[in-house]
């Protein structure tokens, strides 16, 4: 399990960068012929771009839903994940996804591309492992210019925070 780190954190990241996230839906439940291949495709192709770097793939972090299963992923860039889904382990499964489930509606699946530029992004990391962006980047302390939110996104200028009416 990995460790919990007290305190408030950040990530530094230099440069654009790439968020990814993937998933798939059971939609019939009984059908574990259809949607169990679906999600053991995953794994082979996490293998090749954990061992092949140069591909662009920075990490990933794997969330489970009820139905569901999702990968948040960092990339140095969107033209690095086009390329790897044309090609690869990731080509194998969309097209045997294609061959057995197409659109017969067992098993859902999605994916969402941001491009994120430079300096326009924020996070923060309150008692938590190293996760997410700050595992793919620099984990930094959130103090200072990266104490809130607008600072780490470039502001210097705060609004005043509203006092509490006491309502009698």
């Amino acid at each position: 399990m990995a460790k919990v780190i007290p305190g408030r954190y950040t990530a530094r990241m230099e440069g654009d960068f790439v968020v990814f996230l993937i998933g798939m839906r059971v939609n019939r439940l009984w059908a574990v012929h259809k949607w169990l291949p679906v999600f053991m495709a995953m794994g082979p192709m996490l293998r090749e771009l954990y061992t092949n770097r140069k591909l662009g793939f920075r990490g990933t972090e794997f969330m489970l839903g009820w139905r569901s299963v999702h990968l948040l992923q960092y990339w140095d860039s969107y033209e690095q994940l086009e390329a790897y889904a044309r090609g690869g382990q990731h080509l194998t499964a969309w097209r045997n996804f294609n061959r057995k489930v197409g659109t017969d509606g067992t098993v859902g699946i999605y994916h969402e591309t941001f491009k994120i530029r430079a300096d326009e992004y924020e996070c923060v990391y309150g008692n938590m492992p190293v996760f997410g962006l700050a595992k793919v980047s620099e984990h930094i302390p959130a103090v200072g210019k990266m104490e809130t939110s607008r600072r780490r996104m470039g502001g210097e200028n705060e609004p005043a925070v509203p006092t509490p009416v006491n309502p009698q």
